[in-house]
């Protein structure tokens, strides 16, 4: 059994596929919501998730508790500990390591299910292309040791990996259909937007695709966490 803490952006319900997966596998699992001012035990764990969320990972003079996710992202570098990151979470990795974040000059988005490719390097990690959730506008770039992984037709970095045990994934394949259709159904969402698809699009391929995607994910985290 690990002690894995799930650091999350925003009040959602514990449906999605990481913290299921690692339930699921024995791990001893905690949330932490540090932009509700919540602490982060670094001494007490042996993993970490860090979720998507709204906040620009560059603004950290607006939201100081991003800094505090820093220092977990540094502290899982430097003690060997497996980390994920996960859209905000993967441009928080890339950004602590020095690389470039922030959006595309196009404006275009990435809102529905998307075709993941993975990159020769992938080994492993993805052995076959995959439609996969997003919603995002930001990229990153890929930092300096980096492992290209994936990429899709709009945004060509998906995925990376520093060393064996830190992972950065833009795309969403924690999200299963209930989680997903929460931001359908929220108030917002970036329908008409440049490159969103529209919601019959996105239901039509959240049905083809998502047993692949589950079993592709939990697979993944198993993995990465053991």
């Amino acid at each position: 059994m690990k002690r894995i803490v799930l650091v999350r952006h925003s009040e959602e319900p514990g449906d999605d596929h990481a913290q299921t997966t690692l339930e699921a596998n024995g791990h001893a699992v905690t949330t932490a919501m540090p932009f509700k001012g919540e602490a982060i035990d670094l001494e007490n764990i042996d993993g970490a998730v860090i979720y998507g969320g709204p906040f620009n990972v560059f603004d950290t003079d607006k939201h100081p508790f991003l800094d505090h996710e820093a220092a977990l992202i540094e502290h899982c570098l430097e003690n060997d500990l497996p980390l994920l990151g996960i859209c905000q979470g993967a441009q928080q990795i890339a950004w602590h390591l020095g690389a470039d974040v922030g959006p595309v000059a196009s404006g275009i988005r990435e809102f529905g299910y998307f075709e993941i490719v993975p990159t020769a390097e992938a080994g492993d990690f993805l052995d076959r292309p995959l439609f996969l959730p997003q919603n995002h506008f930001h990229t990153f770039a890929l930092p300096a040791g980096a492992v290209h992984l994936a990429s899709s037709e709009t945004f060509p970095n998906q995925a990376f990996r520093i060393g064996d045990k830190t992972y950065a994934l833009q795309f969403h394949a924690e999200q299963g259909p209930a989680g997903f259709k929460r931001w359908q159904e929220r108030q917002g969402a970036p329908y008409g937007t440049l490159g969103a698809q529209d919601r019959d699009e996105q239901d039509r391929l959240m049905e083809a695709h998502h047993v692949a995607q589950l079993a592709w994910f939990s697979g993944f985290v198993t993995k990465l966490f053991g």
